[in-house]
């Protein structure tokens, strides 16, 4: 198997498929625990949706499809925010109006471009093993981004995540923040698709961080333990998708699916072994006090 594994590291697209796998589980590790304690998974998923529409307008006007579909979401992203503000709309249909409409637009736009109808399984499912060196240079530019944005303002995003009504009494920058912290979601999910697609990429910015709520409350000990059961999964998935010969992103999907599973099992057993000890404890001194109780 180890064999196996440095064989495969000779080859460039195996080493740019695993680099990738750090640089989305750093980005997803950090953005999804942010989506998690939020609650932002809709908005989140309705980004993801809207991005086709830039998928779409890329292959029309012979572009990279990723740029256009980064460039979409985060006016998509940054018109829901502004818009949920703004306008007397609320925002959960207005995550359902840019869902749909990139989606459809994307279709038109595919339907429109000239020759053969590009094969969309790799954007729709994943294809982390079809990833260019472009590719790595605009993940490794955000991973740069996303962390530098975390180490700084991280007091501020704490505050912002659980109350944003406090933060405004504090006279923090809430309004700045949540523009900033929207459009890193956008871009995160849209350079997260070669690995998980379009469909399966919510599972990325949730299921480690599930997990990782299982057995931590702070949000720093979920941002690092997303990171590395996000790598640990796409990596397990990668293996997965080389040797089946399967899209990656559902292979990644169903290794962190199948690590919740075991974490939910395993969180199961300590509260039973907790609530098992704290019964040994407390009739300890009670059988104890009876025993003396008899003897006076």
């Amino acid at each position: 198997m180890i064999d196996t594994f440095f064989e495969l590291l000779g080859y460039r697209f195996f080493s740019n498929a695993l680099l990738a796998s750090v640089f989305t589980s750093i980005n997803c590790g950090i953005i999804g625990s942010y989506i998690v304690s939020r609650r932002l998974v809709f908005i989140s998923g309705g980004i993801t949706h809207a991005s086709f529409g830039g998928i779409g307008i890329g292959y029309f006007l012979g572009i990279n499809p990723v740029l256009s579909a980064a460039v979409f979401s985060l006016f998509s992203a940054l018109g829901i925010e502004f818009l949920s503000r703004k306008a007397d709309v609320r925002e959960d249909a207005l995550i359902g109006i840019f869902w749909s409409f990139g989606m459809a637009l994307g279709i038109i736009f595919i339907a429109l471009s000239p020759g053969y109808a590009p094969n969309l399984m790799g954007y729709l499912f994943g294809s982390l093993l079809t990833v260019t060196p472009l590719d790595l240079a605009m993940m490794a530019g955000v991973t740069v981004a996303v962390t530098g944005f975390f180490l700084m303002f991280y007091k501020i995003i704490l505050f912002v995540s659980f109350d944003q009504e406090y933060a405004k009494t504090h006279k923090a920058p809430v309004q700045f923040i949540n523009y900033m912290l929207i459009s890193l979601v956008a871009v995160t999910i849209v350079l997260s698709i070669r690995v998980a697609g379009i469909i399966l990429i919510i599972s990325l910015l949730t299921i480690p961080q599930t997990i990782a709520n299982l057995f931590t409350k702070d949000l720093k000990n979920i941002i690092f333990l997303s990171i590395l059961l996000g790598f640990l999964g796409t990596f397990a998935g990668l293996l997965l998708s080389y040797g089946l010969n399967i899209p990656s992103g559902a292979s990644i999907i169903m290794s962190l699916i199948f690590a919740f599973i075991i974490a939910k099992l395993l969180k199961l057993v300590l509260i039973r072994l907790k609530v098992k000890r704290a019964v040994m404890n407390f009739a300890g001194p009670a059988t104890g006090n009876s025993a003396a109780e008899g003897e006076s």
